[in-house]
C-alpha cells in the first residue's frame, strides 16, 4: 500500500471521534467557548438528549464577520498565537479543534454579532458544505446551533444511547460547567421545557443550588493560599459521604479536570476520617501560575500536567488535612462554615443561659477512672463551668457571657448520660449529644498517632505478666518481630516473649492502654502484624493498626462516668484534631438547637 494524505474531511472527522464523543462532549466545548467570550449569561435548549439539536446562546463579545468563516476550520483560534502562549494557557479553549470537529459530523449554523457591528452575521455548514455569510439579526452575542450529530458518520451514532442516557450526561456536563462559574447565570432546556435556571451567585449559593441543600449544610469552606498556590472551595465533612465518586469537582485555573494527583492527595486526607469504601463529596479550585500547568495533554482537555506535582500534593493535602482537622467540625473560614458546623444555626440568634447542673447520677465511677483513662486527675469545676453557675444567681440573661463560653468550649458542659452510652450536653446552641465510646477512641487513636510519629510510645510493664495461649502462627509473628532489628513491638509499646510453642507471654503494654484487655490487644495487633508484615504495618497499615489499639483502650458502653470524667472527656475532644468523628467515620457528636427542641413540643404555637 502506498503512503496518501487524507481527505480534510476525513481528517476532521477523525479529530471529531475526540473531541466530540458524544453530545456532552460538544456542550462541554461551545459552553467553554461562551465562557472564552466574557458571556455573562448563558443559555442551553437540547432536543432529544441534544442529539437532534443542541442550541447554545449567550451575550459574549461575538465573532467579527472576517473571523467568521476561520471559525469552522481546523486549527483556527483567537486564544494562542505562539508556543509562549501554549505554555501559559489561560483560557479553556486554545486547540482550535472543537468547532471544526462539531461541524464536520452535523450541520451546524451559527450566527455572531459583536457589539460594535451594525447587525449579526450567519454562517451555516452541513457536515463538509459550508455555505457562504449572510447577514441576519441578533442582539450582541452569539448562537450556535447543532443539528443531527453524527448525521453523517451512521456507524458512530450507532453508538450512542438512549435520549435519556444522553441528555443525564448532558446535564452533568452543563452542571459541571455551572459550578466552575457563579458569577455567570445559565439555563437548561429539554425538548422545550426548562429544567433549571441559575443566576448569578455567590459559590456557596450555586454549589447549594446543583449540589443539594444537604451538601452545603454538611460542607466545610476552604481557602488556603501558599507559595503561589491557591485553593478553595467547600469539602464535605466525612459524615456526608458517597458510594461513588459521583459528588466529587475539581478545577485547576477554571477548568474541570480529573486528576490522579489531585485525586491520591485529597483520599490522603480523608483516610483518618472516612471508611475505606466510600467516597468524599467537594468542589474544589486550584489556582496557579499558568505556565505551571500544561493543560494540552489530551484533546478533551480534561487531563493536565503540574511542574513540580509533589509541592502541589503536599499543599492540597495539608490544606484539606487542616479544615477536617478542627476539633468541633469548624474550619478556619468561619464565617463561612458556621452553617455547615450548626445544622441548626437559626438558634444561634437566640442564646441561652448554659448552667452547669449538679445531677447525681448513680453508679458513678471512682474519681480516678477518668485520670486511669486519659493520665488527668479529677478536677473541681473549672473558671468557666463556675462563671456559667452564676448565670443561675441573676445573670442567666447575658448573652455575651454565653458567646465566651461557647467560644472557649463549643461542647459545653455535661449534665447527664443515657444507658452509658451517650453523655447529655448543654452549649450555647442547645443540646450537644456524644457517643462517649466513638469520642474516646478517636482521642486515644489521635495520641497514639503522635506519640508513634514522636518515637515515644511509653511502656507499662505488667505487675503480673499475661500468658495465653497461642497458635503458631502468633508465635513465629512474635519470633520474627523478636529477631527484627526494627523492633516494631518495641515501637509499639509492647513487650512479648514466647514461654513455649504454644504459649506467649504479655509483659508490658502501652502505658495509655494500660487498662486494655492485654491479650486481646496482644492478639489483634499480632494479628495486623501477620496479615501485613511488621514494616508495612508501621507505614502504610499504621493508622489501621492504631485504629485497633485504640478502640481497645476506648471506654466501653454501659460504664458509668461522673459529671467531672464527662466533662474532661467534652475538654479532650475540643483539643483533640479530627475528634468530630470516629476512626471509621462515624460522628462522635450532634448539636440539637434550641428551636428544634421547641419544635418538638410545639413551644410557641
Amino acid at each position: 500500500m502506498r503512503i496518501r494524505l487524507l481527505p480534510d474531511q476525513l481528517i476532521s472527522q477523525i479529530a471529531a471521534g475526540e473531541v466530540v464523543e458524544r453530545p456532552a462532549s460538544a456542550l462541554k466545548e461551545l459552553l467553554e467557548n461562551s465562557l472564552d467570550a466574557v458571556s455573562s449569561d448563558i443559555q442551553v435548549a437540547l432536543l432529544e438528549g441534544g442529539v437532534k439539536q443542541m442550541r447554545v446562546m449567550d451575550n459574549g463579545l461575538g465573532i467579527a464577520e472576517d473571523d467568521l468563516a476561520m471559525a469552522l476550520t481546523r486549527h483556527a483560534t483567537s486564544k494562542i498565537a505562539s508556543l509562549d502562549d501554549l505554555e501559559a494557557v489561560a483560557s479553556l479553549g486554545f486547540r482550535g479543534e472543537a468547532l471544526a470537529s462539531i461541524a464536520s459530523v452535523s450541520r451546524t449554523h451559527i450566527v455572531s454579532r459583536r457589539a460594535d457591528a451594525g447587525h449579526a452575521w450567519r454562517i451555516q455548514s452541513d457536515g463538509s458544505q459550508i455555505s457562504s455569510i449572510a447577514p441576519a439579526a441578533l442582539d450582541a452575542g452569539t448562537v450556535i446551533e447543532v443539528n443531527d450529530l453524527y448525521f453523517n458518520t451512521p456507524a458512530r451514532r450507532k453508538f450512542l444511547k438512549t435520549e435519556g442516557t444522553e441528555f443525564a450526561h448532558c446535564e452533568a456536563a452543563f452542571n459541571r460547567i455551572a459550578l466552575s462559574r457563579p458569577d455567570v447565570s445559565f439555563m437548561l432546556q429539554h425538548n422545550g421545557r426548562a429544567l433549571c435556571r441559575y443566576p448569578a451567585s455567590e459559590p456557596t449559593k450555586r454549589f447549594g443550588d446543583i449540589l443539594g441543600a444537604t451538601f452545603s449544610a454538611e460542607s466545610i469552606a476552604i481557602d488556603e493560599s501558599a507559595a503561589g498556590l491557591r485553593l478553595w472551595g467547600v469539602t464535605a465533612k466525612p459524615t456526608f459521604n458517597r458510594h461513588k465518586s459521583d459528588c466529587q469537582y475539581v478545577y485547576v485555573n477554571g477548568r474541570f479536570v480529573r486528576d490522579k494527583l489531585i485525586s491520591h492527595a485529597i483520599r490522603q486526607a480523608y483516610q483518618d476520617v472516612l471508611h475505606h469504601d466510600r467516597h468524599p463529596a467537594f468542589v474544589l479550585f486550584v489556582e496557579l501560575d499558568a505556565s505551571l500547568v500544561d493543560v494540552n495533554v489530551h484533546p478533551s482537555k480534561t487531563e493536565v500536567r503540574f511542574r513540580d506535582s509533589q509541592a502541589l500534593h503536599r499543599f492540597i493535602f495539608h490544606a484539606l488535612h487542616k479544615a477536617l482537622a478542627s476539633p468541633t467540625g469548624v474550619s478556619n473560614a468561619a464565617s463561612a462554615t458556621q452553617a455547615a458546623y450548626n445544622p441548626f444555626s437559626s438558634a444561634s440568634t437566640r442564646p441561652y443561659p448554659i448552667e452547669q447542673t449538679q445531677i447525681d447520677l448513680s453508679l458513678q465511677q471512682t474519681p480516678d477512672f477518668y485520670g486511669r483513662l486519659f493520665g488527668a486527675k479529677e478536677q473541681p469545676m473549672n473558671n468557666a463551668s463556675a462563671a456559667l453557675q452564676a448565670n443561675r444567681d441573676g445573670h442567666a440573661g447575658d448573652a455575651a457571657t454565653d458567646e465566651r463560653a461557647h467560644d472557649a468550649h463549643p461542647l459545653g458542659f455535661a449534665v447527664a448520660q443515657i444507658h452509658g452510652i451517650y453523655v447529655l450536653a448543654q452549649n450555647a446552641l442547645g443540646l450537644v449529644v456524644v457517643d462517649m465510646h466513638a469520642a474516646h477512641e478517636r482521642i486515644m487513636y489521635e495520641r497514639l498517632k503522635n506519640a508513634l510519629d514522636q518515637q515515644a510510645v511509653a511502656m507499662q510493664p505488667l505487675l503480673i505478666p499475661v500468658s495465653f495461649s497461642a497458635d503458631k502462627l502468633e508465635v513465629a509473628t512474635v519470633q520474627e518481630a523478636l529477631a527484627s532489628l526494627d523492633g516494631e513491638l518495641q515501637q509499639l509499646g509492647f513487650d512479648l516473649a514466647v514461654l513455649s510453642p504454644t504459649t506467649l507471654v504479655v509483659r508490658a503494654v502501652p502505658s495509655m492502654l494500660q487498662n486494655a484487655d492485654a491479650v486481646s490487644l496482644a492478639r489483634d495487633v499480632l494479628r495486623d502484624l501477620r496479615e501485613f508484615g511488621a514494616s508495612r504495618a508501621l507505614t502504610e497499615r499504621r493508622n489501621e493498626l492504631l485504629g485497633t489499639m485504640a478502640c481497645h483502650a476506648a471506654v466501653r458502653a454501659n460504664r458509668s462516668l461522673s459529671l467531672t470524667e464527662m466533662n474532661a472527656l467534652l475538654r479532650d475532644m475540643e483539643a483533640t484534631e479530627r475528634s468530630g468523628l470516629c476512626n471509621h467515620g462515624r460522628p462522635t457528636w450532634f448539636q440539637v438547637g434550641i428551636a428544634d427542641l421547641d419544635k418538638m413540643f410545639m413551644r410557641g404555637k
